[in-house]
């Protein structure tokens, strides 16, 4: 039998997750919670593979996209566990083991009522470079992604040498390359890297930038992303998230070459920002299907409601999953970002970071009818398609889907 045709590579960070359940806390607040010297009694614990390789490899396989993982691990328990997991889902082929380091790991912390909080050892990602991507099964692939640079020491080092000399191949090969970013610790190295200088030299090379709206404020406007932390101390910051500071930010990133700016907004949902057809055109092995439509489009799309969420671990990895499948199956710009906010709402609705997601068919079927967190934006920037179900902005001049 034929073997079908490879049509993604996820490689970048990878880890072994441990995310134990919270029991009713009672209304107490995270701070109260986690006093010294309390004794908290936990639910039962679950384990899974995180990081973008596993959640969003898994969820694009899951999806029906023929998918090939690369990362790094240590020759230990943890790693042995990741390849358990992995060798599940056909999937553990890609790993580099190490005998003399560490693999990764993260204590997901994710209490009723707050934000998730991540207890994280970065591990053999940080010796993670460009050589160890296989480029023999790269060169095959029509789409390549690449997660959590910001946790991976080598990729970030020296102005981001490693990770711009990995992309700019990626586009001397003609693959159409996407990249997703992680929160740095401010902290620790990562977050005294300058971020705004190292995009400006690599966005040339990326098509799709789809980090979060945190993520993104930290490297390039350092002043929203305090202001945002400090808005709401106990609760999710981006329910306080002004919508209305996203085109400035899509403004600049663009400017610095990326062919499409998506940035993900947790309950707010997804924003996207592309630049014009003829730009598009020129994106590779996996350009879209209609770049009429595609081409420079400026949209919002609200999350959809979840009754009382587990966990938000992995829900972004796993929306970027939902919206590369859309995109690679040749959907139209409406309706992927409506599926990546669809496959990351399925997330919120277990511990791990992995099992929520539902298979391709599944998810279309249930789009139509999912409420949704809806909210008005209060600015004549934006107009809102009752047809479509999501904001656009004043710089969307693209094509509308029939």
């Amino acid at each position: 039998m034929e073997k079908p045709e490879l049509q993604a590579v996820v490689a970048g960070h990878i880890c072994f997750d441990v995310i134990p359940a919270f029991r009713n806390t009672d209304g107490t607040n995270f701070n109260e919670l986690l006093k010294p010297g309390r004794l908290i009694d936990l639910g039962s614990v679950s384990v899974s593979s995180g990081g973008p390789v596993s959640n969003t490899g898994i969820a694009l396989k899951t999806l029906g996209i023929q998918t090939k993982l690369m990362g790094k691990i240590g020759k230990d328990y943890f790693g042995a566990g990741i390849l358990d997991l992995l060798k599940e889902r056909e999937l553990d082929g890609g790993m580099i083991v190490m005998d003399d380091e560490e693999t990764s790991y993260t204590i997901v912390l994710t209490p009723p009522g707050s934000d998730r909080i991540l207890l994280h050892h970065t591990g053999a990602n940080d010796t993670f470079h460009a050589d160890d991507i296989n480029y023999d099964i790269v060169k095959n692939t029509k789409l390549f992604h690449f997660g959590y640079p910001p946790l991976m020491k080598c990729m970030f080092m020296n102005g981001g040498e490693e990770l711009i000399k990995l992309f700019s191949h990626l586009k001397e090969l003609g693959i159409t390359t996407s990249l997703d970013m992680s929160l740095p610790d401010p902290s620790s190295e990562s977050g005294h890297v300058d971020w705004a200088g190292m995009l400006e030299r690599l966005l040339p090379f990326v098509d799709i930038f789809i980090p979060s709206v945190e993520e993104i404020m930290f490297m390039i406007r350092r002043d929203l992303f305090d202001q945002l932390g400090k808005a709401m101390d106990e609760r999710d910051p981006l329910e306080n998230l002004d919508m209305n500071s996203l085109p400035d930010m899509s403004d600049k990133l663009i400017s610095m070459g990326a062919k499409m700016v998506v940035l993900k907004c947790g309950v707010r949902g997804y924003y996207i920002r592309t630049q014009p057809k003829e730009a598009l055109k020129k994106m590779g092995r996996a350009t879209p299907a209609n770049v009429a439509n595609w081409g420079d489009r400026e949209l919002i799309e609200e999350s959809f409601h979840i009754d009382n969420p587990a966990s938000a671990a992995g829900s972004g990895d796993n929306s970027i999953a939902g919206f590369l499948a859309a995109f690679l199956n040749g959907e139209n710009i409406e309706k992927s970002i409506k599926i990546a906010c669809a496959v990351g709402g399925q997330n919120l609705r277990v511990y791990d970071a992995v099992s929520g997601v539902k298979s391709w068919n599944e998810t279309l079927s249930m789009i139509s009818g999912w409420d949704k967190n809806k909210y008005d934006l209060n600015s004549n920037y934006w107009r809102y398609d009752k047809r479509n179900e999501n904001w656009i902005g004043k710089s969307d001049k693209g094509g509308r889907s029939l």
